[in-house]
Protein backbone atom coordinates (compact mmCIF):
# COMPACT_ATOMS: atom_id res chain seq x y z
CA UNK A 1 0.00 0.00 0.00
CA UNK A 2 1.02 3.60 -0.37
CA UNK A 3 1.43 4.03 3.34
CA UNK A 4 3.69 1.12 4.28
CA UNK A 5 7.47 1.01 4.29
CA UNK A 6 8.88 3.83 2.23
CA UNK A 7 5.64 4.92 0.60
CA UNK A 8 7.31 5.77 -2.66
CA UNK A 9 10.68 4.11 -3.19
CA UNK A 10 12.39 6.96 -4.96
CA UNK A 11 16.14 6.71 -4.77
CA UNK A 12 16.70 10.46 -4.74
CA UNK A 13 17.98 12.69 -7.48
CA UNK A 14 21.49 11.31 -7.93
CA UNK A 15 22.95 11.95 -11.36
CA UNK A 16 22.90 8.24 -12.18
CA UNK A 17 19.10 8.33 -12.11
CA UNK A 18 18.71 11.20 -14.53
CA UNK A 19 17.99 10.18 -18.11
CA UNK A 20 19.81 13.30 -19.23
CA UNK A 21 22.85 12.40 -17.12
CA UNK A 22 22.79 8.84 -18.48
CA UNK A 23 23.23 10.19 -21.99
CA UNK A 24 19.68 10.75 -23.18
CA UNK A 25 19.72 13.44 -25.90
CA UNK A 26 18.01 16.63 -24.76
CA UNK A 27 16.77 19.76 -26.47
CA UNK A 28 17.61 21.77 -23.37
CA UNK A 29 15.57 23.23 -20.55
CA UNK A 30 12.00 24.37 -21.07
CA UNK A 31 10.25 26.76 -18.69
CA UNK A 32 6.55 26.31 -17.93
CA UNK A 33 4.61 29.00 -16.07
CA UNK A 34 2.16 28.20 -13.30
CA UNK A 35 -1.14 27.00 -14.74
CA UNK A 36 0.30 26.43 -18.21
CA UNK A 37 0.30 23.02 -19.95
CA UNK A 38 3.46 21.10 -20.74
CA UNK A 39 1.30 19.06 -23.11
CA UNK A 40 -2.41 18.45 -23.62
CA UNK A 41 -4.52 15.34 -24.01
CA UNK A 42 -4.59 14.55 -27.71
CA UNK A 43 -1.22 16.15 -28.51
CA UNK A 44 1.21 14.06 -30.53
CA UNK A 45 4.06 12.54 -28.53
CA UNK A 46 7.25 14.34 -29.51
CA UNK A 47 9.27 14.24 -26.29
CA UNK A 48 9.59 12.97 -22.75
CA UNK A 49 10.11 15.53 -19.99
CA UNK A 50 12.24 15.18 -16.88
CA UNK A 51 11.12 17.63 -14.19
CA UNK A 52 14.00 19.71 -12.85
CA UNK A 53 12.17 22.36 -10.84
CA UNK A 54 8.57 22.77 -9.72
CA UNK A 55 5.57 20.48 -9.59
CA UNK A 56 2.98 19.30 -12.11
CA UNK A 57 -0.38 17.62 -12.03
CA UNK A 58 -1.63 15.23 -14.68
CA UNK A 59 -5.33 15.03 -15.48
CA UNK A 60 -7.64 13.45 -18.02
CA UNK A 61 -10.99 14.62 -19.37
CA UNK A 62 -13.85 12.42 -20.53
CA UNK A 63 -16.21 13.13 -23.43
CA UNK A 64 -18.49 15.09 -21.11
CA UNK A 65 -15.67 17.42 -20.08
CA UNK A 66 -15.31 15.98 -16.57
CA UNK A 67 -11.72 16.05 -15.37
CA UNK A 68 -9.96 13.52 -13.16
CA UNK A 69 -6.60 14.31 -11.56
CA UNK A 70 -4.32 11.31 -12.08
CA UNK A 71 -1.20 12.31 -10.20
CA UNK A 72 1.19 14.92 -8.88
CA UNK A 73 4.76 15.03 -10.12
CA UNK A 74 7.88 16.42 -8.47
CA UNK A 75 11.49 17.11 -9.42
CA UNK A 76 13.08 13.98 -10.86
CA UNK A 77 9.82 12.58 -12.25
CA UNK A 78 9.41 11.77 -15.93
CA UNK A 79 6.37 13.07 -17.81
CA UNK A 80 5.06 11.96 -21.19
CA UNK A 81 5.06 8.18 -20.73
CA UNK A 82 1.30 8.17 -21.30
CA UNK A 83 1.87 8.85 -25.00
CA UNK A 84 4.16 5.91 -25.76
CA UNK A 85 1.49 3.33 -26.70
CA UNK A 86 -0.31 5.34 -29.42
CA UNK A 87 2.15 8.22 -29.93
CA UNK A 88 -0.58 10.53 -28.55
CA UNK A 89 -0.80 11.96 -25.03
CA UNK A 90 -3.71 10.55 -23.05
CA UNK A 91 -3.69 13.32 -20.43
CA UNK A 92 -2.78 16.92 -19.68
CA UNK A 93 0.32 17.90 -17.71
CA UNK A 94 -0.19 21.26 -16.00
CA UNK A 95 2.40 23.21 -13.98
CA UNK A 96 1.34 23.83 -10.37
CA UNK A 97 4.04 26.50 -10.05
CA UNK A 98 6.76 27.99 -12.22
CA UNK A 99 8.68 24.95 -13.41
CA UNK A 100 11.51 23.75 -15.60
CA UNK A 101 11.89 20.45 -17.47
CA UNK A 102 14.54 18.79 -19.57
CA UNK A 103 13.03 18.10 -22.98
CA UNK A 104 14.11 14.70 -24.30
CA UNK A 105 13.13 14.28 -28.00
CA UNK A 106 11.41 10.91 -28.15
CA UNK A 107 12.58 9.75 -31.56
CA UNK A 108 16.20 10.55 -30.84
CA UNK A 109 15.90 9.02 -27.39
CA UNK A 110 14.69 5.73 -28.88
CA UNK A 111 17.68 5.63 -31.21
CA UNK A 112 20.07 6.29 -28.34
CA UNK A 113 18.35 3.80 -26.03
CA UNK A 114 18.76 1.09 -28.68
CA UNK A 115 22.51 1.49 -28.20
CA UNK A 116 22.49 1.88 -24.42
CA UNK A 117 21.34 -0.88 -22.06
CA UNK A 118 21.66 1.58 -19.17
CA UNK A 119 19.16 3.97 -20.74
CA UNK A 120 16.78 1.11 -21.53
CA UNK A 121 17.01 -0.21 -17.98
CA UNK A 122 16.34 3.22 -16.46
CA UNK A 123 13.31 3.83 -18.68
CA UNK A 124 11.91 0.38 -17.83
CA UNK A 125 12.48 1.04 -14.12
CA UNK A 126 10.62 4.33 -14.33
CA UNK A 127 7.74 2.78 -16.25
CA UNK A 128 7.53 -0.08 -13.75
CA UNK A 129 7.47 2.37 -10.87
CA UNK A 130 4.62 4.32 -12.45
CA UNK A 131 2.64 1.12 -13.02
CA UNK A 132 3.16 0.12 -9.39
CA UNK A 133 2.04 3.53 -8.16
CA UNK A 134 -1.11 3.29 -10.24
CA UNK A 135 -1.92 -0.11 -8.76
CA UNK A 136 -1.27 1.17 -5.24
CA UNK A 137 -3.62 4.08 -5.86
CA UNK A 138 -6.41 1.74 -6.96
CA UNK A 139 -5.88 -0.32 -3.81
CA UNK A 140 -5.97 2.80 -1.67
CA UNK A 141 -9.23 4.02 -3.21
CA UNK A 142 -10.82 0.61 -2.87
CA UNK A 143 -9.93 -0.11 0.75
CA UNK A 144 -9.66 3.16 2.68
CA UNK A 145 -12.26 5.65 3.80
CA UNK A 146 -11.93 9.38 3.28
CA UNK A 147 -9.76 10.03 6.33
CA UNK A 148 -7.44 7.15 5.50
CA UNK A 149 -7.05 8.26 1.88
CA UNK A 150 -6.14 11.76 2.96
CA UNK A 151 -3.67 10.50 5.57
CA UNK A 152 -2.02 8.16 3.03
CA UNK A 153 -1.78 11.03 0.54
CA UNK A 154 -0.07 13.28 3.11
CA UNK A 155 2.40 10.55 4.04
CA UNK A 156 3.13 9.78 0.42
CA UNK A 157 3.79 13.42 -0.43
CA UNK A 158 5.94 13.94 2.67
CA UNK A 159 8.14 10.95 1.86
CA UNK A 160 8.51 11.94 -1.78
CA UNK A 161 9.55 15.45 -0.75
CA UNK A 162 11.96 14.05 1.85
CA UNK A 163 13.61 11.91 -0.84
CA UNK A 164 14.35 15.15 -2.67
CA UNK A 165 15.98 16.81 0.32
CA UNK A 166 12.96 18.62 1.76
CA UNK A 167 11.48 18.33 5.23
CA UNK A 168 9.60 15.13 6.05
CA UNK A 169 7.13 17.02 8.25
CA UNK A 170 6.59 20.52 6.86
CA UNK A 171 5.34 21.11 3.34
CA UNK A 172 3.61 23.65 1.16
CA UNK A 173 0.80 22.15 -0.89
CA UNK A 174 1.17 23.35 -4.47
CA UNK A 175 -2.04 21.61 -5.50
CA UNK A 176 -5.50 22.90 -4.59
CA UNK A 177 -8.00 21.06 -2.44
CA UNK A 178 -10.08 20.63 -5.58
CA UNK A 179 -7.17 18.76 -7.17
CA UNK A 180 -6.62 16.65 -4.05
CA UNK A 181 -10.30 15.77 -3.92
CA UNK A 182 -10.31 14.73 -7.58
CA UNK A 183 -7.18 12.61 -7.11
CA UNK A 184 -8.58 10.83 -4.04
CA UNK A 185 -12.09 10.37 -5.40
CA UNK A 186 -13.63 12.64 -2.75
CA UNK A 187 -15.57 15.88 -2.65
CA UNK A 188 -13.87 19.14 -1.75
CA UNK A 189 -16.09 19.38 1.33
CA UNK A 190 -14.96 15.94 2.48
CA UNK A 191 -11.30 16.86 2.05
CA UNK A 192 -11.77 20.10 4.01
CA UNK A 193 -13.76 18.37 6.76
CA UNK A 194 -11.15 15.65 7.24
CA UNK A 195 -8.26 18.11 7.21
CA UNK A 196 -10.03 19.99 9.98
CA UNK A 197 -10.52 16.75 11.92
CA UNK A 198 -6.83 15.82 11.58
CA UNK A 199 -5.93 19.25 12.90
CA UNK A 200 -8.33 18.89 15.82
CA UNK A 201 -6.70 15.55 16.65
CA UNK A 202 -3.30 17.33 16.69
CA UNK A 203 -2.08 15.10 13.87
CA UNK A 204 -1.59 18.01 11.46
CA UNK A 205 -1.10 21.74 11.77
CA UNK A 206 -2.74 23.55 8.87
CA UNK A 207 -2.29 27.17 7.83
CA UNK A 208 -3.88 27.56 4.41
CA UNK A 209 -1.54 25.52 2.18
CA UNK A 210 1.20 25.16 4.79
CA UNK A 211 0.99 21.70 6.36
CA UNK A 212 3.03 20.36 9.27
CA UNK A 213 2.82 16.73 10.34
CA UNK A 214 2.76 16.86 14.14
CA UNK A 215 2.20 13.17 14.82
CA UNK A 216 3.50 10.94 12.00
CA UNK A 217 2.80 7.77 13.99
CA UNK A 218 -0.88 8.67 14.35
CA UNK A 219 -1.05 9.65 10.69
CA UNK A 220 0.41 6.26 9.76
CA UNK A 221 -2.19 4.48 11.89
CA UNK A 222 -5.00 6.38 10.22
CA UNK A 223 -3.55 5.65 6.77
CA UNK A 224 -3.35 1.92 7.49
CA UNK A 225 -6.75 1.77 9.18
CA UNK A 226 -5.12 0.60 12.42
CA UNK A 227 -6.96 1.17 15.74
Amino acid sequence: MLNTGPIDRYRGLAARESLAALGAPTAGLRKVDRGEPLFRQGDALTALYEVQLGQFKTQRSDEGGRRQVLGFHLAGDLLGLDGIVDDVHQQDAIALESAQVWTIPYGTFNEEAARSEELQHELHRIMGRELTRGQEMLLLLGTLGAEGRLAAFMLDLAQRLQARGWSAKAMLLRMSRIDIASYLGLTVETVSRNLTRLQQLAVLRIDHRDIEILDPVALERIATGSP
